[in-house]
């Protein structure tokens, strides 16, 4: 049932976590209800990641008592966690605007308080991160704590264990609590379990271990018997060996929700020094039955019902997202082509395969959130015959732009990007946003790319790709198509096109006639600049492809108009209208060009209508931006 805020009283006394730090131990966990309440509320009204924070308003409560925040640094990974730690610390009455236009954003944020300490929103840079905080503070002879939260699942990405291996070999000051919350690599969460912890990180304990290698130093045998001795019997009731051997001290597994038994373990494991990792069980989308019973359906959401659990979103008759056209796509392929193989970075839900999961689960490989894997598994696929289609955000791709051109392109290998969130991804802001694809991806020898401009071109260029000897992208942003043929080819809610149709390699596609300008449109854009040419009598081409180029069409457009417009949802540096650019001073062609995308700036947060107005990417904008140019009035 909806809460009432009387019942939040001493949440609401709590202006930062020195407040926290007042408390006794019935005030804290009263405090967590609390919190967890205000939590369900917000995001119910706002929208935005829940199921993490929900299982991690015990850990913050914690953590904000124990270390002395901000001297004390807390980096968290990713972001999705992080809600309750905005709620301490001075942004409580800041929540309504969450990941809207000119309010707080869903991620931490250094711009945005002394608190986030490292901003974020890609996975597993929180050891390293923070223990380039230690390394500095150790530089700077200053006496504080770094202490990194990661989830289980970001464990899966080499850089985490790149600084774990880091920072046990330089016995920095440092410690790792490992948020285990889903992947269930340990048992089962028990008394004995948080009581061996408690144990095990208490001052008794340290002081024997630490005046047993002492004695030992001087008899080598016997000081590695001793290790290997306490390794095993710590091996037998707890799984940190893996840990040990990376040169840190383990704890744990605790219950990350009892407080009784977190806040002494933090307490004592406080008072020791060196790499130390506290291994904990949380639940996700703890005190929220739908989201404990669905975390993953709850792991982002639109404003939804707090009594129900149901989206408030009103009920439309729903066009197909790109998503959706790539994964009916994806399986429409793969019963026609045996040889494909569908790889996705630990975005099953998030990129359209779980229907090719479930037809296809011997051809489907989810690896993680590890893309640099990911691309060069493809790329070993490949060589042996297979024809691997990598689903992947455009802002995750970044990630793995060394086995983009050092695996694929540089052995020309028939590897299918299928790159979604391609342009404004709105409420994750600059982190998520895919403004750099085609500027990051054109200047590599071998790459194809094209851009769909509505539903079958989508499917038609994705054919186009896969039939490719070579690598290809298609790119495609969030969310529904423009429009759709008819109502009735999405009745039934399959593709409007079930063949599997590639388009003529380069060439463009003129839509409309006009005069004076021309407007090459590269993408969905094209939907908008439809309407800008109706109001200014312009021609219109839908480029589909940023390489190869057509040259040809590029050409005619500049000798029979006085003005080339290029739009795009990419970086203008770099991006498609460079492309033209480039071709027009190669073959000395010289004309008024006009290039329009997202300026050297980055994308802040808010509603995709919102981003594309601010960056004169909406029909009104174009328009302005085209008349500026010509000074003139351009209407018939």
């Amino acid at each position: 049932m909806p809460f009432s805020k009387s019942n939040w009283s001493l949440l609401e006394s709590i202006d930062s976590p020195a407040d926290v730090r007042k408390l006794n131990n019935a005030q804290l966990k009263e405090l967590t209800r609390q919190l967890r309440e205000f939590l369900l509320d917000t995001v119910s009204s706002t929208g935005g990641h829940l199921s993490a924070g929900l299982g991690t308003v015990e850990l913050t409560v914690a953590l904000h008592f124990v270390f002395n925040t901000p001297y004390d640094r807390l980096v968290w990974d990713v972001g999705h966690q992080t809600y309750p730690h905005k709620i301490l610390t001075g942004r409580r009455e800041k929540m309504a605007s969450l990941r809207k236009k000119n309010g707080i954003a869903g991620f931490p944020k250094r711009d945005e308080s002394e608190y986030d300490t490292f901003g974020t929103g890609h996975s597993s840079t929180s050891i390293a991160a923070a223990l380039g905080m230690s390394l500095a503070a150790r530089h700077k002879a200053e006496n504080r704590h770094c202490v990194a939260i990661i989830g289980d699942g970001a464990m899966t990405a080499g850089m985490a264990f790149e600084a774990l291996n880091h920072a046990g070999d330089n016995d920095a000051n440092l410690l790792v609590i490992l948020n285990d919350n889903d992947m269930s690599i340990s048992p089962n969460v028990g008394a004995l379990s948080n009581h061996l912890t408690k144990l095990l990180s208490g001052h008794l304990f340290s002081t024997i271990r630490e005046s047993g290698k002492k004695v030992l130093e001087n008899i080598p045998p016997a000081l590695e018997l001793a290790r290997r001795t306490e390794e095993h019997m710590k091996g037998m009731v707890t799984p940190g060996t893996l840990f040990e051997e990376l040169g840190f001290t383990y704890f744990g597994p605790v219950d990350g929700h009892d407080l009784d038994t977190l806040i002494p373990v933090l307490q004592n494991i406080n008072q020791q020094s060196g790499p130390r990792l506290l291994h904990i069980k949380t639940q996700k989308g703890k005190g929220f039955f739908p989201a404990e019973n669905a975390p993953v359906k709850y792991h982002a959401v639109s404003a939804f019902d707090l009594s129900t659990g149901a989206s408030q979103a009103p009920a439309t008759n729903k066009l197909p997202t790109y998503t959706e056209i790539f994964g009916q796509w994806l399986c429409d392929m793969a019963v026609q082509d045996e040889r494909l193989v569908g790889i996705t970075p630990a975005m099953r839900e998030g990129s359209g395969l779980v229907e090719f999961s479930k037809r296809f689960p011997q051809r489907y490989f989810d690896v993680g959130i590890a893309e640099q894997h990911a691309v060069t598994l493809a790329a070993g696929m490949a060589c042996d015959g297979l024809k691997p289609v990598v689903a992947i955000y455009s802002t995750f791709l970044q990630r793995a732009y060394d086995q983009l051109i050092h695996d694929v392109a540089i052995q020309n290998l028939s590897v299918v990007f299928a790159i979604d969130r391609a342009g404004i991804v709105g409420a994750d802001g600059p982190t998520h946003t895919g403004a750099y694809d085609i500027s990051f991806l054109r200047c590599i020898p071998n790459m194809m790319i094209m851009t769909p401009a509505n539903e079958s071109e989508c499917r038609g260029l994705l054919t186009t790709a896969f039939l490719h000897d070579g690598p290809s992208a298609v790119r495609y942003p969030r969310g529904s198509v423009a429009s759709s043929n008819t109502d009735e080819e999405h009745t039934n809610n399959e593709s409007t096109d079930n063949k599997l149709q590639a388009l003529p390699l380069g060439q463009a596609e003129k839509v409309r006639d006009g005069n004076k300008v021309a407007l090459l449109v590269f993408g969905t854009l094209l939907t908008t600049a439809m309407e800008v040419a109706e109001e200014i009598d312009a021609t219109v081409y839908n480029m589909r492809f940023v390489k190869p180029l057509d040259t040809d069409t590029v050409e005619l457009a500049a000798k029979q108009h006085e003005l080339i417009v290029t739009i795009e949802d990419n970086a203008i540096a770099g991006g498609a209208g460079s492309a033209v650019s480039e071709h027009l001073n190669k073959k000395n062609i010289i004309t008024n060009l006009l290039q329009i995308g997202f300026p050297d700036e980055l994308i802040k947060h808010g509603e995709p209508g919102e981003m594309l107005a601010d960056w004169d990417l909406d029909k009104k904008g174009i328009m302005q931006t085209i008349q500026n140019r010509m000074n003139i009035s351009i209407a018939p």
